[in-house]
């Protein structure tokens, strides 16, 4: 999912005295009712810019997207709700890639429900002590899903049961369940049904017609608070009309807020621009994918590389999508060692086409968006390695680097403004060239095909090499991150707009200095500023033009590079958690502490608040394995563990995404660690056993098999078949271009050479093309059907798949 938060207006009442002009403002995102990111604080503005963009895997279902507008008060214990905007999951292909003014609405508790309840409504005939017939409406609460945390863990959930009726309104109550998100219930309530006197003498009982219309049943969630008061969790009603046909019902149910929709138009609270790019994969069992996976494996031998069905789909999707729809085939040829001869014929064919040595591969291409993608998929460590310390040091010293005299605020210094600039870019420019040993394998052996691919199509250019280098990696790569650090992981909120300047001036400086290895000395003349002509004067020296191309030979030749020296420390990821306590009582909530939990390159440590002293401090290199741990261990959401050779460190994340997120960075970190487990525990020892398993020795060996990434494989984190049905859809909503780009490979036209009609594809080899494509379509046809057979199984309304949207009063 992909999230930009752009920006609101007019926040808060419109009249009296709780107008926010003095109350700086954050938004929030959640799944249902766990918040999984948030926006930095704005300044005192009833308009502020957000502009955050947040991307994210979704990690579990969810019936709800929010956004959540907060003011923050320096006299107030807690945050001020101001709004909200909530889209519902079947609601969001509405406003899919597309930016929307939304009105705030009001955020009240008992609107704040997620979950689903399963229910089953049955009659039964009885005959009483007198003789006569009578009826009882049997319900059954079996069990609910998905309820949310409260106050981050897991609630103590009961149910009311309700038969409402004109005159009537009996209720019944199942026993709380203690510390779970998804209780069992499985209780039985009878409650007798009114019927009409006319009713009497017959032989078989139905409910009158007039009676079922005026009875339903409510089944209202809640959280038991013990001392304080039970907190709403969410409620459905069924009518019990739907029993009139049949004796029986039996379904799933979506948890409703309360209310009955006829609300006073509340205040004009202001309005959030939005930016929701959603996609949901609806992925098969792996063989269903076999025919597909292999036709886009087999294109990087396909000749000519047009003729291939990779080719073939960046082609018809490059109108609709741009060229997103390559991401999945490259992440689907790395996971199979097929990426780099791939890569190189796609740059082959755009060289080819290529008339001047000086725009080499500047244009946004398929050859380009597949090496962009690559880049950042393989280079995210080698950003972090090179960028993230001197970009921390940007942040948090914060000094004024403005050089443009119209923009100078006054009493800036652009002398002093010029001297910080400077030392800022040195450092990045230094970090860069010094970090060669740090790219990853592919990127080179990329970047050195790359090089012998642009002296063969222009050998009387002795600069061509450097900058078919150069053009990827400081103006593609380095320059966006350093642009754009968020982006990348790198920082967890966009730079404030003074940073954002100086981060701006730093990257188009990167970005000419990285080309001075590729171009002659004479590149002052392209600045169109007089302040950058100046500025950029000071680097202009021999120096920095044989750093660029000692970087770029060593990034792109064959010999082996080793690290050089002691690696220097830097945080990877930090934050707060909750973190049981480790060889302390093994029961009871003190047994969980906030803690500040801080990863870098070479340690895990944690602390009692941020800048502290560590308290605990775990080498990387002794961390054996990094897993979930089952909801049961400690009835908490979002924990894992760290393995190492203490006892296993037991850790709650803020939400669902931090928690994938943590357990990424120390996945990585400690990936090539020797003596990794194969096998671990998914819960906590316990009283003296394991909860998983059983076994009463702690030190038995584990009951499940770690997950993938214990080696230093990156190919292991892809989902070969989740990345297949992106292609198929990406395909199958192109079919009509497809179909297009079939008919222009049969037409005479392109075995004359007349391209002109087929201008909008790439068709080299038409007899080729056109096989590539029949056969697409056979498997894609396929596939088709094994998704309508899927389908009609999980359509149903009523399944736990498939639950109805329940109703409110």
């Amino acid at each position: 999912m992909l999230l930009s938060a752009g920006e609101a207006k007019n926040l808060g009442p419109s009249s009296g005295p709780n107008r926010l002009r003095d109350l700086c403002t954050f938004c929030t995102i959640s799944l249902d009712q766990e918040e999984v990111y948030r926006t930095k604080v704005y300044e005192k503005s009833v308009s502020p810019f957000y502009g955050e963009d947040f991307y994210f895997e979704i990690p579990r279902p969810f019936q709800c997207l929010s956004f959540y507008v907060y003011a923050k008060s320096m006299f107030q214990i807690r945050d001020l709700p101001i709004g909200k905007v909530a889209i519902r999951k079947e609601d969001l292909y509405k406003y899919c890639g597309k930016e929307n003014w939304f009105q705030l609405q009001p955020v009240d508790p008992h609107s704040e429900v997620q979950g689903k309840v399963h229910l089953e409504m049955k009659l039964n005939e009885l005959i009483t002590e007198n003789g006569s017939i009578c009826q009882q409406l049997v319900v059954q609460i079996i069990a609910c899903q998905g309820l949310p945390l409260i106050s981050g863990q897991n609630c103590d959930p009961y149910a009311t049961v309700t038969l409402v009726g004109p005159a009537r309104s009996d209720q019944k109550k199942t026993k709380v369940k203690k510390k779970t998100s998804d209780p069992q219930f499985d209780e039985t309530f009878h409650f007798e049904v009114t019927r009409s006197s006319s009713y009497k003498g017959r032989s078989h009982f139905h409910v009158e017609e007039e009676d079922i219309e005026k009875l339903e049943i409510k089944v209202e969630l809640w959280n038991n608070g013990n001392l304080a008061q039970d907190v709403f969790l969410g409620e459905t009603r069924v009518s019990v009309k739907i029993l009139r046909n049949d004796n029986a019902h039996k379904a799933w149910y979506l948890l409703q807020p309360k209310g009955n929709g006829t609300k006073s138009k509340p205040d004009d609270l202001g309005s959030l621009r939005l930016k929701v790019t959603y996609t949901e994969d609806n992925v098969l069992p792996s063989p269903c994918y076999m025919a597909l996976r292999n036709l886009m494996l087999k294109s990087p031998d396909v000749k000519p590389i047009s003729a291939s069905a990779a080719h073939v789909l960046g082609d018809i999707c490059r109108e609709s999508v741009g060229y997103d729809a390559l991401l999945p085939v490259v992440r689907l040829l790395l996971h199979h060692n097929r990426l780099l001869p791939f890569l190189t014929s796609v740059a082959a064919l755009e060289l080819e086409n290529t008339q001047e040595a000086n725009t080499i591969f500047r244009g946004n291409s398929l050859a380009t968006r597949c090496i962009d993608d690559m880049m950042k998929i393989v280079g995210k460590s080698y950003l972090t390695v090179t960028l993230k310390p001197v970009l921390n040091e940007i942040f948090e010293s914060n000094k004024t680097c403005e050089i443009d005299p119209v923009k100078l605020k006054e009493g800036d210094n652009v002398e002093v403004n010029k001297e910080n600039l400077q030392g800022y870019v040195h450092k990045v420019f230094t970090s860069i060239t010094q970090s060669s040993s740090s790219c990853p394998p592919l990127m080179c052996d990329v970047f050195r095909s790359l090089r012998q691919l642009a002296s063969k199509r222009f050998p009387a250019d002795p600069h061509v090499q450097y900058s078919a280098v150069s053009s990827f990696i400081f103006l593609r790569f380095f320059a966006v991150a350093v642009l754009s650090p968020h982006t990348f992981q790198l920082r967890t909120h966009h730079p404030d707009p003074e940073i954002s300047r100086t981060l701006t001036l730093i990257s188009k400086t990167i970005q000419s200095l990285g080309s001075w290895g590729s171009l002659s000395k004479n590149k002052l003349s392209s600045f169109k500023e007089t302040y950058m002509y100046d500025f950029f004067k000071l680097f202009q020296e021999d120096e920095c033009i044989e750093k660029v191309k000692r970087f770029l030979d060593e990034i792109s030749s064959n010999v082996s590079k080793e690290s050089s020296g002691v690696e220097d420390s830097f945080v990877l990821k930090e934050g707060e958690v909750h973190k049981r306590a480790q060889g302390r009582k093994r029961l009871g909530k003190k047994n969980f502490k906030k803690r500040w939990l801080r990863v870098t390159n070479q340690e895990l440590s944690y602390h009692k608040q941020k800048g502290k002293e560590a308290l605990c401090i775990i080498p990387v290199k002794n961390i054996l394995g990094v897993e979930k741990l089952e909801e049961s261990a400690f009835n908490r959401k979002n924990m894992f563990q760290v393995i190492h050779s203490e006892k296993p460190l037991y850790v709650q994340a803020g939400n669902c995404v931090e928690t994938n997120s943590w357990i990424e960075v120390l996945s990585q970190v400690s990936r090539c660690n020797p003596g990794r487990l194969s096998t671990f525990h998914p819960s906590a020892y316990v009283g003296g056993s394991w909860l998983c398993c059983t076994e009463t020795n702690e030190s038995t060996p584990g009951c499940k098999p770690c997950t993938a990434t214990l080696l230093a494989n990156i190919q292991l984190d892809i989902d070969c078949d989740r990345e297949t049905e992106r292609i198929f859809s990406f395909f199958s909503s192109s079919r009509s271009r497809l179909q297009k780009m079939e008919d222009a490979c049969a037409g005479m036209s392109v075995y004359l050479g007349q391209q002109e009609e087929c201008s909008a594809f790439t068709i080299q080899d038409p007899k080729e093309t056109f096989r590539t494509i029949k056969e697409l379509g056979e498997v894609l046809d396929d596939l088709q059907a094994h998704h309508d057979s899927k389908g009609a199984l999980t359509d149903e309304p009523g399944t736990i798949e498939n639950p109805i949207v329940g109703k409110t009063a």
